[in-house]
């Protein structure tokens, strides 16, 4: 199961609307979504349920969402950034939280970027395709060896 995008995401409504707007752009040919922080773990590194995938590349980026179950978001990005091969992945967090805590403790951690989710579906929809765009269009990224 290869991914270019990992969507870590346990609000349904927010799932949808994230693939339909990478999907309208284009950029969803191979996006995989987990919905809680176990699952993210497992897929990243290769465990567990995705103990199939070990070998496979990572994905090309990660949207993280940051109030999951079983594991939160920043313990997440926390397990991410500690990896010597998983901390090259970006991931950009992808959440209603404007909290001035979560967005310092992510960057500290090492965060590519944060976002706030836009409360209108255009506003939405907008934002996940300029993400898109960046990171696969205008981004520049070392090449795996």
């Amino acid at each position: 199961m290869s991914a270019d995008i990992l969507l870590v995401e346990d609000n349904a409504n927010d799932a949808e609307l994230t693939l339909r707007a990478l999907k309208r752009n284009n950029l969803a040919n191979q996006v995989v979504l987990v919905r809680d922080g176990a699952q993210a773990i497992d897929f990243m590194f290769g465990t567990g349920p995705y103990a199939h995938r070990k070998d496979e590349p990572k994905p090309r980026l990660v949207l993280l969402d940051l109030k999951l179950p079983k594991v939160d978001g920043i313990e997440v990005l926390r397990r991410f950034k500690a990896d010597e091969e998983v901390r090259k992945v970006p991931v950009v967090v992808l959440t209603s939280s404007a909290e001035e805590r979560d967005i310092a403790r992510t960057y500290e951690l090492g965060v590519n970027s944060y976002i706030v989710k836009p409360v209108e579906f255009e506003e939405f929809a907008r934002a996940v395709a300029d993400l898109g765009f960046y990171w696969f269009l205008l981004n520049r990224a070392p090449h795996e060896s």
